[in-house]
């Protein structure tokens, strides 16, 4: 038996000088060997991806926070992997982000939520804009101001169920409220049937659970993505026993899925009856499969891909824009007056329109000014040149070396906006100064992969906040700043761990409005 246990033993040692060779090499090739070597940073971060996915995944959240640091002490460009750089320059956004320039996104950044056949999801230039041309006119400021009567619906609808609450004498989590608001509108717009989440008494909280389980396992998940693709082969049983959380966003791509099928098969015939006919036309699957999209970008699984993203993406992001903004007109009572008397001022019977409300000065700088401190995407977001070097400064840039830049290291500039902490609308309400200051405003990022929501995230918060603030009285119920201060990086961004959210009891109803 000695020669078996000999066997092992060389076997086992030929194989670790194996792995310390390669690990050798693999350290060479990143340290010094590599075409953006020479960029400042950290050498373990240079090293190995594991540095990220411990800020990341083990701390849960905080790899943009240690960019900041990395920033502080090696300056505005740094190396913060073995493949990757970040700027934080706010003169260089636009740069980075042009919207002439041809720039590539990252996998790293785009296969986190298991899309990558949506416009979000697209690695190379040339097919986003393929996928993104049809889309533009589903979502421009003309066609959103046509869904004002949609979406003063569910704002009624939102009212009724807060009202309840007044009722029920309890804290009311606005995060669940909003979320289900803004989920409602922007299902309604695409698939043309709302998934009724504002129906629900308590606001369907079982939504919100699952798109921040969603967030998490992108952020757990994001350098295994192999992992995220066979997650999707994975039966539906054993996916619910691993993440219970997960089922409804499964629900609603099979539900995606399905009215696909029925849009396309419908494409053939002017009259359908029976089931074809509960989808109603107008959807984004009839926008896209209506275009001039090659055949194979008008298969249902793309079409739900890509519903599934705008519906993620437009109900998350505006939801907690919401509650922020609500939480800092709850907890600065004079700027929450100073709103109301403009309301009272410029529309005394609470009948303005979206157009209307675009022009109201104090109104549009506190949604300015809660784009700003809720930040949107709060990650960085990698752009690449595919095929000439980019500039920054002295440094060249490598073809295909992703560049990251984020909003909420430039929303937090205290150059551009002093004590950045603080909740200031009047820092937008002087025109001159507000063209100045929205340069530096990139909550919905810019170039052309910018938020393809923009005008139907600002009518919804406008005419939310409109209603809201003059329908109703309320008390933040133990919540403090800390509950929407950002200290975590979970794609969008989180307040503190074991935070319980804001809360607020609704103390009366004025009754100005059609919440009956």
């Amino acid at each position: 038996m000695a020669w078996w246990h000999g066997s092992i033993t060389q076997t086992v040692l030929s194989l670790g000088v194996a792995g310390a060779a390669y690990v050798l090499w693999l350290a060479i090739q990143r340290l010094w060997l590599s075409p953006i070597a020479h960029f400042p940073g950290p050498k373990l971060a240079a090293l190995t991806m594991w540095y990220e996915f411990y800020y990341d995944s083990f701390l849960e959240g905080e790899y943009t926070f240690q960019i900041a640091e990395m920033h502080r002490k090696y300056g505005p460009i740094v190396r913060i992997s073995p493949y990757e750089l970040h700027v934080n320059d706010p003169e260089y956004y636009d740069v980075l982000y042009s919207r002439d320039a041809p720039r590539n996104k990252s996998l790293h950044l785009t296969g986190m939520f298991g899309a990558p056949a949506s416009a979000f999801g697209t690695v190379d230039y040339r097919r986003h804009r393929i996928r993104r041309q049809p889309m533009n006119p589903f979502f421009s400021q003309q066609r959103i101001r046509t869904l004002e009567p949609m979406i003063r619906g569910m704002i009624d609808k939102l009212c009724k169920g807060m009202r309840a609450w007044q009722d029920r004498r309890a804290p009311l989590h606005l995060y669940h409220a909003f979320n289900a608001f803004t989920t409602d509108v922007v299902v309604e717009y695409t698939m043309g049937d709302s998934f009724h989440y504002l129906d629900d008494p308590d606001f369907t909280p079982q939504w919100s659970k699952t798109i921040q389980a969603i967030v998490r396992a992108g952020m757990q998940f994001k350098q295994f993505q192999w992992f995220m693709g066979l997650f999707e082969l994975f039966p539906r049983w054993l996916v619910l026993s691993i993440n219970p959380d997960i089922g409804p966003v499964l629900d609603q791509k099979a539900e995606s899925i399905r009215l696909a099928n029925l849009v396309i098969d419908s494409q053939d015939s002017d009259s359908v009856s029976g089931d074809k006919a509960c989808v109603p036309k107008g959807t984004l699957f009839h926008a896209l499969l209506q275009s001039s999209l090659p055949p194979e970008e008008k298969t249902a699984n793309r079409l739900s891909q890509e519903v599934f993203t705008v519906i993620a993406a437009g109900g998350e992001t505006t939801a907690k824009n919401l509650t922020t903004v609500t939480f800092h007109l709850l907890n600065n009572p004079e700027m929450l007056q100073r709103l109301r008397e403009e309301l009272n001022r410029l529309d005394p019977d609470g009948t303005a329109s979206l157009v209307e409300y675009e022009a109201m000065p104090y109104l549009t700088s506190v949604m300015l000014e809660g784009l700003r401190v809720s930040f949107g995407v709060a990650t960085r977001l990698q752009r690449s040149s595919p095929d000439q070097p980019m500039m920054y400064k002295d440094w060249v840039i490598p073809p295909g070396v992703p560049v990251g830049m984020t909003s909420l290291l430039i929303h937090n500039n205290e150059d551009i906006f002093p004590n950045p902490e603080e909740f200031i609308p009047d820092r937008w309400m002087d025109p001159t100064e507000r063209h100045r200051l929205e340069r530096y405003l990139v909550a919905f990022s810019k170039g052309s992969r910018q938020c393809i929501g923009i005008p139907l995230a600002k009518a919804e918060i406008l005419m939310a906040i409109a209603t809201i603030f003059r329908e109703f009285d309320m008390e933040l119920y133990e919540t403090t700043f800390d509950d929407v201060r950002v200290v975590r990086d979970m794609f969008n961004g989180h307040p503190r761990k074991g935070s319980q959210g804001v809360r607020a009891i609704i103390t009366r109803w004025n009754g100005r409005l059609g919440a009956s």
